[in-house]
């Protein structure tokens, strides 16, 4: 699930989105990558919310689309099970967050 906030400290056009995952037995870490981290596996490592959630916050540009996915300790790739979905150019399926205006809350 993706979340997504005005930064209303902020001057420029960056926007908060919260990315959350729902935990999976036996992973002991989750990743999120994307087309904003240059699909980097390991650089954005998510924190665990709660027992049922992953969550990280990202401060993304306005009125921009992002493909991303998640990514398991054990190297299993998860598309988010409530976001939209494209096809990557390599054959599998990503998940899509559109920062427009139109999504944003206060």
């Amino acid at each position: 699930m993706v979340t997504i906030q005005k930064n209303t400290k902020r001057t420029d056009s960056k926007v908060r989105v919260t990315f959350t995952m729902p935990t999976i037995d036996g992973c002991s870490c989750m990743y999120l990558v994307g087309r904003f981290n240059e699909w980097n596996e390991s650089v954005y490592r998510m924190q665990r919310a709660n027992d049922s959630m992953w969550a990280l916050t990202l401060e993304l540009e306005s009125g921009r689309e992002f493909e991303y996915c998640f990514r398991t300790n054990d190297g299993t790739w998860l598309n988010d099970p409530s976001a939209p979905h494209a096809c990557h150019p390599f054959g599998s399926e990503i998940s899509l967050v559109c920062t427009s205006a139109a999504t944003l809350l206060n």
